[in-house]
């Protein structure tokens, strides 16, 4: 059975939202091979409705000479949303209704991994409802004090065992989860 991987950068208080504002210094090839060997694990890739979105409008404008930009054009895209009527970016196709139910067919398809990148609060819905594998965290040596949080208070109890870990020269910690 295929397994759904989901992958986050994190600051040290939990913040997941817009890395883009404060990654970047810790970008290296340590992090970046982490990054690219999880998304070649996969041959689809599971989205949120907001990062989705963000995704759509970046990466088909991208140079198709890039490997990340033509991995994510190409791949085949779930895109879970309630309110999402059409998903135009190429290879994308929407996941509603029961969306559990959903998952678990998905999951039973023949293939590769499902990988997710971002979405946390699909990535907190799965690992409450049992469907998420593995949930691997690149933890950076940051503190933001304010931004959405990958974990809300009321998510309840969760055992995850940890699987691997890897720390780089950068101070990120690379950290996978599975559930106990």
């Amino acid at each position: 059975m295929r397994k759904i991987i989901a992958g986050l950068f994190i600051s040290l208080d939990g913040v997941v939202e817009a890395p883009q504002k404060w990654h970047f210094p810790y970008v290296d090839e340590e992090m970046m091979q982490s990054v690219r060997w999880l998304m070649e694990r996969g041959d689809a890739l599971l989205l949120g409705r907001g990062t989705y979105d963000e995704f759509a409008a970046h990466w088909p404008h991208q140079d198709p000479a890039d490997p990340m930009a033509r991995t994510l054009n190409e791949i085949p895209k779930y895109v879970v949303s309630t309110t999402l009527e059409t998903a135009t970016w190429q290879n994308s196709t929407i996941v509603g209704g029961d969306v559990a139910a959903r998952l678990t067919e998905l999951k039973q398809r023949p293939g590769k991994d499902i990988a997710m990148s971002g979405s946390p609060t699909l990535v907190s819905w799965l690992l409450t409802e049992g469907l998420l594998d593995e949930l691997h965290l690149l933890v950076h040596p940051i503190i933001l004090g304010t931004g959405q949080r990958l974990f809300t208070e009321g998510i309840g109890q969760i055992p995850l065992t940890l699987t691997a870990s890897e720390s780089y020269s950068t101070g990120v910690l690379d950290l996978t989860y599975e559930r106990a």
